[in-house]
């Protein structure tokens, strides 16, 4: 009997090893064929994960916008494997702390990576020095059903790119219809409206975007995926992407072809054409760039044949993603990257002359997200965008004024900390879902009440500490809590507090409101009290009782 138990005991685990190696070989598939979605829901039934099921689980997570859970899955990844994990899952890792507002640790791991200090607050406070303009963004609509993205100046109406016809295949990598581009008119509000599909001409079963027109309409570039698969280094077919041409011929878009540089080897993507029809912008992987993708510019002559592709250099182009060129009728040019610093994953910047530096819009452009595919009438200093900020692709409308540094009259501010501090007493704190570091819809509020509290009283520092409950090991609900300041720090800092006036600080489960401070043995109501974050203004009696002395006088 005993030698059955044990027969039946190692068969059983060689089903499961059995299992396992089946479910991580389904993902496997899954993700060289970037099917993001499904892979990493096959990768979480990966009971042992190994280094690589966590490197390329933290990658579904990531290139699908799941930046909590990639950050998670990248954080594990590290945990057990920092020694053998190549320096790219560090960018990734860093990237993805910065969406969901842990900038601490996002500048370990970018110093790291990058072999320098990395201090986003230096950065963004310098920013807000140098930068030109200053951004009042709105977002159009919000369509969480579909990805929109790319808006172009279409005579008096715009022209986008959309996942929203749902006629079409399905992309694996969103698991939403391939897209198309689509026209509508823009009320002053920036509301959209009649919004129709572009021609069945230029329309496809491949994926249609990033239009861009001639000043008198007549000529059109746009991208298309290939028809052609060619296989990648795993042996997967994958379509790369071409600029297309099309010329208005009796009403009709016509001849509508491939321009000569592009390739089923490699990707040519997102044209901008000069004001003047000139020169044609757009990103490329093609052979000779810096990194993932490069910006080029092309001539295009009055015969209608082209240059040769121009890489724009280091200035602009790093070893990472620089994509979705804008150039404006004042010869500026605007792009989205992730290797220039930035807020995080993709922001605008911009470039002018020679092209030898970029620089941020700043953060009333950029956020901890991808904000891209930006455009501008610089006469009427209006503008769209899109940004994934909110969880999928949306489009965004903008007014942009020359920044003015504020000059604020002592006497017109209040200086009475005391009362400020009594006054963010009774705001309260805010609290999280279990294990989760975002804010949510009904801590908001709050928030706000404490964003108009600090404007009231400029002079006020606050720190937020944030806390864990009791379940989880005391490393993990310490990082977790760091998390939470870092994310209720962000919301104040979005919304208009100087980053120069907050700290955070993660307690863990350290600081208890009540009795639970074991993994069990209390409600979940119970243990809810303590997953939360607090506000202390951090103004010493020195400084409260000078300012009271000024108030006075």
């Amino acid at each position: 009997m005993k030698n059955l138990y044990s027969t039946l005991f190692i068969l059983f685990i060689g089903l499961a090893a059995f299992g396992q190696s089946a479910e991580i070989k389904k993902a496997d598939k899954l993700f060289v064929q970037r099917a993001y979605i499904d892979a990493a829901e096959a990768y979480e039934n990966v009971v042992d994960k190994n280094q690589q099921v966590l490197q390329n689980l933290g990658d579904a997570y990531f290139y699908t916008n799941q930046m909590e859970s990639a950050a998670e899955v990248y954080r594990t990844l590290f945990l057990r494997h920092e020694e053998n994990t190549a320096p790219e899952y560090q960018f990734r890792f860093a990237h993805s702390l910065r969406a969901i507002g842990n900038q601490d640790e996002a500048n370990e791991y970018m110093s790291d990576y990058t072999g320098e200090e990395v201090n986003y607050e230096d950065f963004a406070r310098k920013l807000d020095t140098v930068a030109p303009h200053v951004y009042t963004t709105e977002q159009i609509m919000n369509n969480s059903a579909s990805a929109d993205f790319g808006i172009a100046f279409y005579g008096d109406r715009i022209a986008f790119a959309s996942t929203r016809n749902q006629e079409r295949p399905v992309y694996p990598w969103n698991k939403k219809p391939t897209l198309d581009l689509y026209t509508a008119e823009m009320s002053e509000d920036g509301e959209l409206s009649d919004i129709v599909l572009f021609s069945d001409k230029i329309n496809t079963d491949e994926h249609e975007s990033s239009a861009t027109f001639s000043q008198d309409g007549q000529v059109m570039y746009f991208d298309r995926n290939s028809e052609n698969r060619v296989k990648n280094e795993e042996g997967i077919r994958v379509a790369h992407i071409k600029i297309f041409r099309a010329e208005m011929v009796d009403g009709e878009w016509s001849n509508i072809e491939a321009l000569p540089f592009t390739s089923d080897e490699f990707s040519t993507e997102h044209p901008s054409l000069s004001a003047d029809g000139s020169k044609l912008y757009f990103a490329s992987d093609m052979p000779g760039s810096e990194g993932s993708f490069d910006i080029y510019v092309v001539d295009v002559n009055e015969d209608g044949t082209y240059g040769e592709p121009k890489n724009l250099g280091t200035g602009i182009n790093t070893p990472h993603r620089e994509q979705f060129p804008y150039i404006s009728e004042e010869g500026v040019l605007y792009f989205a990257s992730d290797g220039h610093q930035g807020f995080g994953n993709l922001d605008v910047f911009r470039a002018e002359g020679d092209f030898n530096e970029a620089q941020n819009l700043g953060n009333t452009v950029n956020s901890g997200h991808d904000d891209f595919a930006f455009v501008i009438d610089e006469e009427n200093q209006k503008g769209y965008l899109a940004s994934n900020r909110r969880g999928s692709d949306n489009l965004y409308v903008f007014t942009r004024e020359d920044y003015v540094p504020p000059v604020v009259d002592f006497d017109d501010r209040e200086t009475n900390l005391e009362t400020g501090r009594q006054q963010l007493k009774d705001v309260g704190n805010i609290y999280f879902a279990f294990d989760k570091s975002i804010i949510k819809e009904e801590s908001k509020p709050t928030l706000d009440k404490v964003v108009n509290i600090m404007n009231k009283y400029p002079e006020l520092l606050i720190e937020i500490g944030s806390h864990a409950d009791a379940r989880g090991s005391d490393k993990y609900n310490m990082a977790l809590s760091e998390r939470r300041a870092a994310s209720t720090l962000e919301y104040l800092v979005e919304n208009g507090i100087d980053r120069s006036r907050l700290t955070s600080k993660g307690y863990g489960e350290s600081m208890p409101l009540n009795d639970c401070t074991q993994p069990t043995g209390c409600t979940a109501e119970q243990y809810a009290k303590n997953r939360r974050s607090e506000f202390t203004i951090m103004n010493n009696e020195d400084t409260m009782n000078s300012n009271e002395m000024e108030d006075k006088e």
